[in-house]
């Protein structure tokens, strides 16, 4: 029964996506009045309905017929920005060029967008019982973004023209633009004429992000394991631990020169730079489906502080879990912060694993760390031990969590933000 309803509820959106893109605005209306005539229509001896049933059904017919001759030829370029924001809207632009030989009219632009519909796996897991609202609600969850239908009106032949076209980004992740179609309508201006494109593009689609108080970050430095690749050229006094021989790249500053006149060969002078600040931003990807708008309420926060935390002076790890743990670093030679907003665009719900894994993942990294930003799916026992474990370490924190629920007995440094109320709560930090 649920797969029979899934097919029906397929096939239901396979004609919707092709009248959409097929039918005009007043090819819709003819098309939907010729409907209600065929239905009022069934009993020619009841009704004359079924006359203007037979006129409209010939009219679109004529109307199909003759899109053929209006498909047109057309090359399309698309220019997309690096990137985009979920929640806002941003442009970009189409450049189109007519490579019929006769003059193109009424031309429409509308840009394919991957197919929002859940498969059979995540209908069964979200829907107890198939609805169609509750297939709609599946869709527009999964629907990354919306692009209009963009109009040119006419194009000359060999013309090149361009078009900026106003999409908006819904949700973070990734954009995927699967092809483009150019629609011209026939004369009758019922039915388009398709010319389809495979012009596939990707974009990324960053977390919104809330503005932050000016931050006062706990702790000081620290010493890393690494030194001066990590520590670039930024700031801090060296510590001289030797001599080697030269590799190309060294700065000639560094050449010791009595030892290349002794030894006859070039020798520079090793330095290393170990102690700075490093701070960790530890997102908590544990939570149930049902939990899926507080945690993008947490990656909203977690995004805010991965581009307000000034990684020029020190350095910044972002550290999940999904299928594996992960540490994305930032500042002094490293990854930039815009980096550290791509990664967080991909960011999923880890449901399938026990939450320890994240405890443990941080148990080898809190010792380097100058203090840590702990933003946690809610208060219970294990997430609790967590912060124990990292004070044990030495770790000075800074906890935020983001629950729908109050917390009880929550200990007076834990900082709770209620979504909805999110940039509130962050404005009192």
């Amino acid at each position: 029964m649920r797969k029979l309803m899934f097919r029906a509820y397929h096939a239901v959106g396979d004609v919707a996506y092709w009248s959409e893109r097929t039918f005009t605005a007043a090819g819709m209306l003819v098309l939907a009045a010729a409907i209600l005539s065929g239905v009022f229509g069934i009993d020619t001896t009841q009704s004359t309905a079924y006359r203007m049933f037979a006129f409209l059904a010939v009219l679109l017919g004529i109307a199909l017929v003759g899109r053929r001759w209006r498909r047109g030829r057309f090359a399309v370029e698309r220019m997309l920005p690096r990137a985009a924001t979920s929640g806002e809207t941003f442009e970009y632009r189409l450049r189109v060029t007519n490579l019929s030989e006769a003059e193109a009219q009424s031309v429409s632009l509308r840009d394919e967008l991957a197919d929002p519909r859940p498969d059979y796996a995540q209908f069964r897991a979200a829907m107890k019982w198939p609805s169609y609202r509750g297939w709609l609600r599946l869709i527009e969850r999964n629907r990354v973004g919306r692009v209009p239908l963009a109009r040119l009106g006419k194009l000359p032949p060999g013309a090149v023209t361009e078009v900026r076209v106003c999409a908006q980004a819904l949700r973070r992740g990734r954009m995927h633009f699967t092809g483009l179609r150019v629609g011209c309508d026939e004369t009758l201006g019922l039915v388009r004429g398709l010319c389809t494109l495979a012009l596939e593009q990707n974009l990324i689609v960053l977390p919104r992000r809330y503005a932050l108080p000016p931050l006062s970050l706990p702790g000081g430095r620290r010493y890393q394991q690494g030194g001066v690749t990590l520590a670039s050229s930024v700031g801090d006094s060296e510590e001289f631990i030797g001599l080697r021989d030269y590799r190309p790249g060294d700065p000639l500053q560094r050449v010791h020169w009595k030892s290349f006149a002794r030894l006859g060969r070039p020798v520079v002078r090793e330095y290393q730079d170990e102690y700075f600040e490093r701070y960790g931003l530890i997102l908590d990807t544990f939570g149930a489906a049902s939990e899926a708008e507080v945690f993008e309420e947490a990656v909203a926060v977690a995004a805010s502080f991965a581009c307000t935390i000034d990684t020029q002076e020190c350095m910044l790890d972002l550290m999940f879990v999904g299928a594996e743990p992960y540490t994305y670093t930032a500042g002094r030679g490293q990854l930039q912060a815009g980096n550290l907003l791509e990664v967080l665009a991909g960011v999923e719900l880890c449901a399938d694993q026990p939450f320890e894994i994240l405890a443990a993942s941080l148990a080898g990294r809190a010792a380097g760390l100058s203090g840590c930003v702990c933003i946690l799916l809610g208060w219970d026992h294990a997430r609790a031990d967590l912060i124990d474990q990292l004070r044990a370490r030495g770790s000075v924190l800074r906890v935020l969590a983001i629950s729908k629920q109050p917390i009880h007995d929550a200990p007076s440094w834990l900082v709770q933000l209620v979504p909805g109320r999110i940039q509130e709560g962050l404005a009192a930090l």
